[in-house]
């Protein structure tokens, strides 16, 4: 065999395990007993220790000194061999290990400490994290930037001064629509209760509306929704409220725009470096495209609307359009993840500036609380009033995803320019919509995002798809122009 192929012999196997652990965390999410976490913070440095000793394995640094390729797809995959080689080198596998073990006991405890609206109870085990995660952000950024280095892990070759240029022309538009927006009476939202069993039953019928491929994937619930796997086994949740249906169905709209994308990556990519999304801001791009500017159009929102009173009855909403309002409706509210598309980058801002100061050592945990209820109180104009619904909302920090956060906005950035580029390759795309027809929209994305999996850099997947380089413009013309048709600004 060439070098080549015993290379791409030797990673099918790492990215095989890698599936398997994913699948750890999916079943600690969904189906795990309560009392196993201990025993399964074991089992997660276990395969974590496995998985770094063969990422860094002398012998891939021999394959990649010696390989000889000739095409996109080889190179493309040295590419991300070497790129993981050279960066897991850098972390000590004791360290790898303990991350992983300490994160798997830090999610129980986050989940405790959230439901007990306690974040002194948390405060401990997130200082160790932050204290292990800021060892790991040293070593692989040698010289450089800490927190450029962990956002590296996420969305590869962007950094913190360039997101902030983004974001600072972001939120001054953001924050001058949200006032005039506020400033108008507010459309008539749902009430009364919704069967969490016909939520669940609806939501998986859209999520086939979407693409998603229910023989290679499933629908659960959890906590916080998610998804994991790609190929042929890929995993969703959502959760469900008895007096909010919308939470239900556009986080699984939400979620299958993340699974759809595993799911229709070139299977020939499958357990290689290619078989999975290229980054998270291209991720993020799916799912906000397809819950957003697909899901939540006055188009699809049409059909929905007939599609909610088959399944509940009356609800009380007038017509298409007072739904299309309903959903749409623009309300204070503390949750990111509930949040409506003008309000929601904002609460993404937050996180990102609070974790690269707690990065920088400018903010210590103990501190954590008071700066998150202090900026969240003059971003949106009211105060925190329980941990649960300020700092402890997001189980990202208990699981060490420092660097995360902003690839949402980043996301959000994406989707804009996407789907610009979508309305010209569509002219017809509301006729479609409206039917509850998604195939043109999801089949453009497909082709011209999904399908390459990791083939390309982010960045360059977004310019080839949009035909520009990635701007907030798009974006913010797009929020404008839905919103200001929808409170008459």
């Amino acid at each position: 065999m060439s070098a080549y192929a015993d290379l791409m012999a030797f990673q099918r196997e790492t990215e095989a395990l890698a599936q398997i652990s994913g699948r750890l965390g999916w079943d600690q999410e969904t189906m795990m007993p309560r009392g196993a976490g201990g025993q399964r913070a074991e089992e997660m440095a276990a395969i974590e220790g496995v998985l770094h000793a063969r990422r860094t394995d002398p012998r891939i640094g021999e394959w990649l000194a010696v390989v000889v390729t000739g095409g996109e797809v080889e190179a493309a995959n040295l590419r991300h061999i070497r790129r993981s080689f050279e960066r897991t080198s850098k972390v000590p596998a004791r360290l790898a290990a303990e991350i992983a073990r300490v994160t798997s006991q830090a999610q129980s405890i986050w989940a405790e400490a959230r439901a007990a609206d306690d974040f002194a109870a948390f405060a401990p085990t997130l200082r160790e994290v932050l204290s292990l995660k800021r060892e790991e952000g040293a070593a692989l950024a040698a010289d450089g930037d800490v927190y450029d280095a962990m956002l590296d892990d996420y969305e590869p070759g962007a950094t913190a001064s360039e997101l902030s240029a983004m974001f600072d022309a972001l939120r001054p538009r953001l924050v001058d629509l949200r006032a005039a927006i506020l400033e108008k009476p507010a459309p008539q939202g749902l009430s009364g209760e919704f069967d969490e069993g016909a939520q669940m039953k609806l939501s998986r019928m859209i999520a086939k509306v979407f693409g998603y491929d229910m023989a290679r994937g499933r629908v659960d619930k959890a906590v916080h929704p998610f998804s994991s796997g790609s190929g042929t086994d890929v995993r969703i949740t959502t959760r469900t409220t008895p007096s909010d249906p919308f939470n239900c169905i556009y986080s699984t709209i939400h979620e299958v725009g993340h699974g759809a994308y595993e799911q229709n990556i070139d299977p020939d990519y499958l357990l290689t470096p290619l078989g999975a999304g290229v980054s998270m801001g291209v991720h993020e791009s799916q799912s906000r495209i397809y819950e957003n500017q697909l899901g939540r159009s006055r188009a699809f929102t049409g059909w929905l609307y007939g599609q909610m009173r088959d399944a509940f009855g009356d609800f009380g909403i007038a017509d298409e359009d007072a739904f299309f309002a309903a959903v749409n409706r623009v309300t204070n509210g503390f949750i990111r993840t509930e949040a409506d598309e003008v309000q929601y980058n904002l609460h993404v801002l937050l996180r990102y500036d609070l974790e690269r100061a707690l990065v920088a050592r400018d903010l210590e945990v103990d501190d954590l609380e008071a700066a998150w209820n202090d900026r969240f109180a003059a971003d949106f104009g009211f105060a925190v009033d329980k941990p649960s619904n300020g700092v402890l909302q997001d189980v990202h920090w208990s699981v060490g995803l420092f660097g995360y956060f902003p690839t949402y906005t980043l996301g959000n950035v994406y989707a804009g320019c996407l789907h610009e580029a979508l309305r010209v390759a569509v002219p017809d795309l509301d006729d479609q919509l409206a039917q509850g027809d998604t195939a043109r929209a999801t089949g453009w994305l497909c082709q011209n995002v999904q399908r390459h999996g990791g083939l390309y850099e982010p960045r360059q997947v977004i310019e080839m798809a949009s035909g520009a380089a990635p701007s907030e413009g798009p974006l913010l013309s797009y929020l404008e122009g839905k919103f200001g048709g929808i409170y008459g600004l």
